[in-house]
């Protein structure tokens, strides 16, 4: 078992917590919060032990989860690389790219893993359908939340919109050419709905929308491609996948036919893929103790978070 410390005894960080105590595959072995208040309620409550300074976690584990936020993550990173440990570190991945590059250059000279929190990676919604997404040539995703004063330290693009931003690049083989966006804000220093428009090298266009001020929930996306069409929605963990092929010559007398203008027919088939009920945060805390074990590349590498910050900074800058 990976001997583990979390960083960070916020709401997420105490979600992280109970997952690694549950874990097989970790043995928890405390956490460090600034706070010292809320270190010893954290502790009393849940029987954790609280480290009194980030170093002294550090040089008790292999693994350091780092759920703090994002203007610190950098700086713990740091030490916890430096110091030649393992990082699972939560999304955005820093405040800058070039921070971003220097963790993902330090964690290589020292010979250890890295992995971000991209947790709808995991969501099983997507992992249904993701093998039958191949060359999406357009993608439309819909992010929307209700207020919550946690996260409007930064954008809405770095606290919402980059989930899809990283699922959209882990599914589009080609480089961002050009990107156009806007972006309000209504309740916070930040902007709190945003819009971008992505064009890729390869023709595909994706068109996100981001709001932290909706009236309601709500995590879609779609995708279309040849002879294809695969929506997702991550927050009722459901898929369904639209595929056409040539209709053959005597179609079942339900079959759904449609005709172009140059007479060719096409038969539609629907699909909605069973997904498997998980926990997303425990999975992909798991994926990362399976990718240190096989000394292979984490599912959401350092080097694949910079790539997702590098496009929301750009969308930022677009405002």
């Amino acid at each position: 078992m990976l001997k583990a410390g979390v960083l960070g005894a916020g709401h997420l960080g105490k979600i992280h917590l109970r997952l690694l105590q549950q874990s097989e595959q970790y043995e928890l072995i405390g956490f460090y919060d600034p706070s010292k208040e809320n270190a010893k309620a954290v502790s009393e409550e849940f029987g954790y032990k609280a480290f009194d300074s980030i170093e002294a976690l550090i040089s008790e584990v292999d693994v350091v989860d780092i759920v703090t936020p994002t203007l610190s993550h950098f700086d713990c990173a740091k030490t916890a690389l430096e110091a030649g440990k393992h990082i699972f570190i939560e999304k955005p991945i820093t405040k800058t790219y070039e921070e971003a590059l220097e963790l993902r250059a330090l964690a290589k000279a020292k010979g250890v893993r890295g992995q971000v929190g991209h947790v709808e990676r995991f969501n099983p919604a997507f992992t249904a359908v993701k093998d039958a997404i191949n060359n999406p040539m357009f993608i439309e995703t819909h992010r929307l939340a209700e207020f919550n004063p946690r996260g409007t330290d930064v954008p809405v693009v770095l606290d919402l919109m980059i989930h899809d931003i990283d699922i959209i690049l882990s599914v589009v083989n080609s480089k961002v050419k050009n990107i156009n966006a806007s972006g309000i804000s209504v309740i916070s220093q930040t902007p709190d709905i945003a819009n971008a428009r992505i064009e890729f090298e390869n023709g595909c266009v994706a068109n996100l929308t981001a709001s932290r001020i909706s009236l309601k929930n709500m995590r879609k996306s779609r995708f279309f491609q040849k002879d294809a069409y695969i929506s997702v929605d991550f927050l009722d963990k459901k898929s369904e996948l639209v595929r056409m092929n040539d209709a053959p010559e005597n179609p079942d007398e339900f079959a759904m036919i449609l005709q172009n203008a140059e007479g060719v027919k096409k038969q539609i088939y629907f699909e909605n893929p069973k997904v498997e009920a998980n926990n997303a945060i425990l999975d992909e805390l798991e994926s990362f103790a399976n990718a240190i074990h096989t000394n292979t590349t984490p599912v959401v590498s350092l080097g694949q978070g910079a790539e997702a910050l590098q496009v929301a900074l750009q969308i930022i800058d677009n405002f």
